[in-house]
């Protein structure tokens, strides 16, 4: 596995999932442009394939006892989607000694032209409401089997 170690102490990973979703019409203003918002949406449609992929979905995570709230999100804008357009999602995971999963986005068009490109932060809540402040075991076990420890 390649690892690139980030200012921020996190290591960029090749652990990654591609997506592919179909626009809809709702996801379109009047312009049949994408509206802004929907593209937090893409990004968790990426997040829960990588998941269902990886055997850390939100299913997993809530059988373990926990919830992953996001409180930190970025997303860049750089081509808009139109309606009936094909969307590639590329999730990549991004290691952390912390408490926390990060998550790196690149959506692409259908001539694989990158618009957009985002980031996710999310916290391991228990299901008592307490946030951990360290590392459940069952994302340790799951970060042994994929080579991160």
């Amino acid at each position: 596995m390649r690892r690139r170690k980030q200012s921020d102490n996190t290591v960029a990973t090749d652990i990654k999932n591609t997506y592919d979703v179909r626009i809809r019409f709702n996801d379109c203003d009047p312009l049949r442009i994408v509206w802004h918002g929907m593209y937090i949406t893409y990004f968790e449609d990426g997040r829960e394939a990588f998941g269902r992929a990886q055997g850390v979905s939100y299913l997993d995570i809530k059988s373990n006892g926990y919830a992953t709230p996001i409180v930190k999100s970025v997303c860049e804008h750089k081509k808009p989607l139109a309606y009936g357009d094909i969307a590639t999602i590329e999730t990549t995971y991004i290691d952390t000694p912390a408490a926390k999963m990060i998550f790196r986005y690149k959506i692409y068009n259908q001539k694989k032209e990158l618009v957009c490109t985002g980031e996710t932060i999310q916290v391991f809540l228990a299901d008592n409401g307490v946030m951990s402040l360290t590392i459940p075991e069952f994302f340790l076990e799951w970060k042994r089997k994929v080579g991160l420890i």
